[in-house]
């Protein structure tokens, strides 16, 4: 999955029309970790958003303006306006998220 790497990306990438997905993540998170490892699978089902994912510490000022309260935390941006938000405790299988995701097949 591409890291963002600028301020402009990200808000290049929340301002299309497309679905965009930003996992919101640390380095040192273990529950971030333990997503890495199915998220591949995950971003294979759901061919239809692009995937990101955003380092909610060097990031920090999008994190708060977004209220990510915990990480990893999914959000789901189109057409500059955040449309869904996966918090961290909601995140914990491959399951849990594509299920999730299936709901927003409505907001395309």
């Amino acid at each position: 999955m591409e890291r963002i790497q600028s301020e402009e990306q990200y808000q290049e990438l929340i301002n299309g029309d497309r679905l965009t997905v930003i996992k919101f993540d640390t380095n040192w998170c273990p529950d971030c970790k333990n997503l890495d490892r199915f998220i591949g699978d995950v971003i294979d089902k759901h061919q239809d958003k692009q995937f990101f994912a955003l380092d909610a510490e060097k990031f920090l000022t999008i994190a708060e303006q977004n209220q990510v309260r915990g990480i990893p935390s999914l959000l789901v941006f189109k057409d500059g306006e955040k449309i869904a938000h996966l918090h961290s405790k909601w995140a914990k299988t491959p399951t849990q998220i594509s299920d999730y995701l299936e709901t927003l097949e409505s907001k395309q």
